[in-house]
């Protein structure tokens, strides 16, 4: 009988303190998310500082928590696997100490995980991954379009050059006056307007699979003060539905031109924003045509989560790859094969 190999994942990089337990790489057996929105919002994003403290306050419960719903204990695990980076330093810096701690405590291998590889890997929960695929990786900091060849192989052929998608979508909420975390404020408010104000779109050149949006949320800004200064209001529905056309559109259109050059058999999306219905609907529709399967993970498991890590963590493991206790928190973490 095939054993089964359970692996520990942990998730401290922003402001969800996490802990899960991963069967297989395929199968969450317990998947414990403490977030921080309610302490965060009231200052309209999240204060690293405060994110730190309050990680060190959960970190050991929620690691205790998903062991106890996993029905496991550590000697059942076959590694430990944590958010090495991007992040923030102060909050990586728990999980990271956290996961070296229990490792070194129970004599388990240490795993540190990029943490757009286990956005990534989070579709791995889902449904089986197919190679090649491309992956478009939409969040707070990050927006990319990565070909994976095959399990641990990343290229990075499109990138951002200015603001994430979820950094502007975030900034155009605070200009609309919506509430922190803004991203699922002005989805919703597109998708109920009746009309919408034409933005700019960022095509850059012709062959690049770069992204801007610095230029979109500065246009939102402009229009809004164009609008006061003339003694008018601005209709929020119609600026979040423009602004999101614009973004959706861009992000569509790539990601459906590389998935053509680079002949994939899949594509996939990860990231918090893959958790808006608006772009959700517009490339199952443009993938649809072209007869490409797409897939995006369930809207819990495109937020920061330790079971994506878990995930990454198991087809580290598998390949060999170990960390050590010198292990430390790399805010500006590279995204690299780690196959090669």
């Amino acid at each position: 009988m095939k054993k089964d190999h359970y692996i520990l994942g942990i998730e401290t990089s922003c402001d969800e303190t996490a802990a899960s337990v991963v069967k297989n790489g395929t199968e969450i057996v317990s998947n414990i998310v403490l977030s921080q929105i309610q302490q965060q919002k009231q200052y309209g994003g999240v204060v690293p500082e405060i994110a730190s403290r309050l990680h060190v306050e959960q970190i050991t419960r929620v690691i205790e928590e998903a062991l106890l719903e996993a029905e496991l204990v550590p000697s059942d695990l076959e590694a430990v696997a944590v958010t090495e980076g991007p992040g923030l330093v102060g909050a990586l810096l728990i999980g990271i100490n956290a996961a070296k701690a229990f490792a070194f405590a129970n004599q388990l291998p240490l795993i540190g995980v990029h943490h757009i590889a286990g956005h990534i890997y989070a579709n791995q929960l889902l449904h089986p991954m197919e190679f090649p695929l491309l992956a478009l990786i939409v969040s707070g900091g990050h927006t990319e379009l990565v070909v994976m060849k095959s399990h641990g192989s990343f290229e990075l052929i499109g990138e951002t050059r200015d603001d994430a998608a979820g950094e502007a979508y975030d900034k155009v909420a605070r200009v609309l006056g919506l509430q922190y975390p803004g991203g699922p404020h002005v989805d919703r408010l597109a998708l109920e307007s009746d009309g919408s104000v034409e933005f700019p779109r960022a095509w850059l050149e012709s062959d690049s699979y770069d992204f801007s949006f610095s230029g979109l949320k500065s246009a939102v800004i402009n229009y809004k003060h164009n609008v006061v200064q003339k003694g008018g209001e601005i209709n929020p529905q119609h600026v979040a539905a423009g602004f999101q056309e614009s973004v959706v559109e861009v992000l569509t259109a790539k990601t459906v031109r590389a998935a053509r050059e680079f002949e994939v058999k899949q594509v996939i999306a990860a990231g918090g924003v893959a958790a808006n219905k608006g772009l959700r609907s517009s490339l199952t529709e443009a993938l649809e045509i072209e007869n490409i399967p797409f897939y995006v993970p369930t809207i819990a498991l495109c937020t920061d989560n330790a079971a994506m890590i878990a995930s990454a963590g198991y087809e580290m493991w598998k390949s060999g790859v170990r960390s050590d206790s010198t292990m430390n928190g790399r805010p500006g973490m590279e995204l690299n094969s780690w196959n090669e």
